[in-house]
This record gives C-alpha cells, sequence and structure tokens, in this order.
C-alpha cells in the first residue's frame, strides 16, 4: 500500500478500514439478493421449490443475519419508520411485501391459480423482489464518507449477482425436469449472466481506480495487496472462469451445473465480504499522496 497511511484506531489522519459492516451483514446482502434473485428466476418458470426456496433464504436467511448484527435485536421494527430518508427503512418494506406477496402467489400456483388478482400479485412479489436486490447497493452507495461503495454501479451489482445466482441455481435445482430445449436455453442465459458478472467486476475496480484516493486504495486492497488473493481466486476464478469454462466447454448434466452453482455461489458471497473490508473511510483532511 505504498503511497497511503492507514492510521487504524490511533488520532493520526490517515485512511480507515469500516468496520461497522462484517460478515454478519455482508451474510445478510448475500440471503437477501439471492432469495429474490432465485425467486423471480423460478417464477419465470413457474418452479414451486425454487420459489419456496427464495422465500425461505430471503425471509428467514436475511432476517437471522441482520439480527445477529444488531445490538438490540427488539428495535430492529423500528427500521421500516424512515422510509422517507433511509434505503433501509424502503428495504425492510419491499421485504414485507416481497414475503407476504411471494407466499400467496406460490399458494395461488400450488393451488392451481384460484385466488383473485392472481396475475397482481405475481406483478407486486417481483417487483418487490427487484427491490430487495437493489436497494443494499443504493444503500451503500448512499455513503460519500467510503468512496469504493458511492458508485452508481453498486446497486445493479446486487441485481446481476442476484439474479445470476437464480439462474445458475434453477439450472442446478430443476435441470432433470426440463426439456432439452428450455435446459440449453436456461444454461445459455446463465453463461451470458456469468459474463455479464465479470463486467460488472471490471467496472467496479476500474471505477474506483479513479473516483478517489480512498476508493483507489480500495481498488488496491482488492486487486494487489490484502485481499488479492481471494479476491482473484475465489471471486474471479472459482466465481466466474470455473462456471463460464465448465459450462461452455462440458456436458449438460446434474454435477456440472451443481459445480457452476457453487463455484458462483461462492464468488458471489466472497465479493460481498471483500466489498466490505476494503472499504475506507477518506480522511477528515487532505493527505499528500506519493
Amino acid at each position: 500500500m505504498s503511497g497511503f497511511e492507514m492510521a487504524g484506531d490511533s488520532f493520526r489522519l490517515g485512511y480507515r478500514f469500516q468496520r461497522h459492516w462484517d460478515v454478519s451483514m455482508a451474510s445478510a446482502f448475500f440471503c437477501g439478493e439471492l432469495g429474490a434473485g432465485l425467486f423471480v428466476v423460478a417464477m419465470f418458470y413457474e418452479f414451486i421449490p425454487g420459489l419456496i426456496l427464495g422465500l425461505l433464504v430471503t425471509g428467514i436467511g436475511k432476517s437471522l443475519f441482520h439480527l445477529t448484527h444488531m445490538g438490540v435485536p427488539g428495535r430492529s421494527w423500528r427500521a421500516i419508520l424512515r422510509p422517507d430518508r433511509s434505503w433501509v427503512s424502503r428495504g425492510l418494506m419491499a421485504i414485507v411485501v416481497f414475503c407476504g406477496a411471494g407466499t400467496l402467489h406460490t399458494v395461488d400456483l400450488m393451488m392451481g391459480r384460484v385466488l383473485p388478482y392472481g396475475v397482481g400479485l405475481a406483478v407486486i412479489a417481483a417487483l418487490a423482489a427487484l427491490v430487495v436486490m437493489l436497494y443494499q447497493g443504493f444503500a451503500m452507495a448512499d455513503s460519500p464518507a467510503i468512496a469504493l461503495w458511492n458508485a452508481s454501479i453498486m446497486p445493479f451489482a446486487g441485481l446481476i449477482y442476484g439474479l445470476t445466482s437464480g439462474l445458475v441455481l434453477s439450472l442446478a435445482l430443476q435441470s432433470s425436469w426440463m426439456t432439452p430445449e428450455a435446459m440449453l436455453n436456461l444454461k445459455n442465459l446463465a453463461l451470458i449472466a456469468v459474463g455479464g458478472v465479470g463486467l460488472m467486476l471490471l467496472s467496479i475496480v476500474h471505477t474506483a481506480y479513479f473516483i478517489s484516493p480512498g476508493s483507489r486504495l480500495s481498488a488496491e486492497l482488492l486487486t494487489r495487496t490484502r485481499y488479492a488473493a481471494w479476491f482473484y481466486s475465489v471471486t474471479v476464478g472459482i466465481g466466474i472462469v470455473l462456471p463460464i469454462s465448465i459450462l461452455w466447454l462440458g456436458s449438460s448434466t446434474l454435477p456440472i451445473f451443481v459445480i457452476a452453482a457453487c463455484g458462483v455461489l461462492a464468488g458471489f458471497y466472497s465479493f460481498r465480504v471483500l466489498v466490505f473490508k476494503a472499504g475506507v473511510y477518506e480522511p477528515i483532511l487532505p493527505l499528500r499522496v506519493s
């Protein structure tokens, strides 16, 4: 990290790591975007196990990790009271709507579409799922003190990763019941989506190098120094290169789809953790950078 001074917990001027959002928060983000993405893809294919799993991952998994992060879990409901000024509040409202409308839509599908306004329920659930995948990135981008997060691409990172995870997970879960043509179409969509994840990561790192010295330090932490080994091996290698290689070159069999899904999910989770760990606060006063 030549040219940058980390102040740590001292009173010296310098860059400081953010430590307010840690692994538990990254796990909550991961569960929220994964569950919502899987639900949207399963809704398109009317795959009921995927709908149920998506609701459980978001409704239970995300909520549990959020509660472990809070100092006073009993007051967590108050987060919903500030939709006019907080993305967290808007996101919590979206999760409630997503779980409610998503559950009713799933029950309606299981019972053979007997509920009135079934199409409306599906539309509401899908829109709420999109908000769940987007709002966490908007909450991060709304943090000007951490320049790596304060980028316009950040909300779309959750959307792209969520939908890509939904595609590869659907491929692994339901390929046995699909026609060869439908399976091939889903496989091609998954390949394109994983490629989109690679372009998104390239955009985040490239943008970070030019926003400010703090974001440049974060980019160097990810690509050259402290977290480079994890970033290249897990986020890029296992999360992008491996799935693209085996989906492109391997046979269309269940083990191949399971390996691709595990790779994308591992890369997605490592991205969420590393983006939190590489976030640094800019110094209060400007520093001279050599």
